[in-house]
């Protein structure tokens, strides 16, 4: 039986890159004083490949940067930048809303006895304010941000480290992520993967996922549409929680 869902969080529970993460960095940079820095849609759709926030920082400044200066210390920058980034986001964070199935989902899964986790390359202060603030009627069994590990997505360090904080093998959980270095790390893990793709991440190769799908899906909401799946998992463009519950014997 499924023992386990672990939740990616940006892309697969709300929408935050694109006007959350995104715009967040943008006012931060005009904070710090790079007002020419203006990350728009497609160049974040490109740092996006690059899992963590201070490492995109650095990543633009070392690679893409062409403006006269650039920060002396970018080490240092980039956790300044980071931290005015994430206070900005964090005020942002609760007017974004959840992504559709994404509640009615977690709930069919905690009434059918699965444990909830999250993992996600975000920081703990915004993974905090989702599952105990935005999430709070969600039991969450665990919740790992990404300063909490050393390599970040697509490496499988993140979802490696749940499942032995859970004690559950990877053959009885269930990875939700929308993203191909997401994907990548869930299947480097062994975990089965449902992908929820966005606007951002529509374009990626999902193919490794077991699942592909446009979204969870609400009865008076978006339905889902079913890209790939093994079996029927959805009813009426609604993703079901119960046609996973014996997901290991039937992939």
């Amino acid at each position: 039986m499924l023992q386990a869902v672990l939740f990616d969080q940006d892309g697969v529970i709300i929408d935050t890159e694109r006007h959350g993460h995104r715009v967040a960095f943008n006012l931060a940079f005009q904070e710090l004083g790079y007002p020419e820095v203006v990350w728009d849609e497609d160049l974040y759709h490109t740092l996006l490949q690059v899992g963590g926030g201070k490492e995109r920082i650095r990543y633009y400044f070392e690679n893409l940067y062409e403006g006269a200066r650039s920060p002396e210390d970018i080490e240092e920058f980039a956790k300044e930048m980071h931290k005015v980034k994430t206070e900005i986001f964090v005020e942002m964070l609760q007017n974004l809303p959840l992504r559709p199935g994404v509640h009615r989902f977690m709930k069919e899964l905690v009434e059918a006895g699965v444990k909830i986790g999250l993992c996600t390359t975000s920081n703990e202060k915004a993974a905090a304010t989702v599952s105990g603030v935005i999430l709070s009627d969600i039991p969450f069994c665990i919740v790992i941000a990404g300063d909490m590990v050393k390599q970040k997505k697509p490496d499988p360090e993140i979802y490696d480290m749940a499942l032995e904080k859970l004690g559950i093998s990877a053959e009885h959980t269930l990875v939700v992520e929308d993203s191909h270095i997401g994907v990548t790390a869930a299947k480097q893990a062994g975990c089965f993967v449902l992908a929820t793709y966005n606007d951002y991440t529509k374009q990626e190769d999902l193919s490794a996922a077991d699942f592909i799908v446009s979204c969870l899906g609400d009865p008076d909401g978006e339905k889902a549409v079913i890209d790939k799946a093994a079996f029927p998992i959805s009813e009426n463009g609604i993703v079901k929680a119960s046609y996973f519950l014996e997901l290991p014997g039937q992939v």
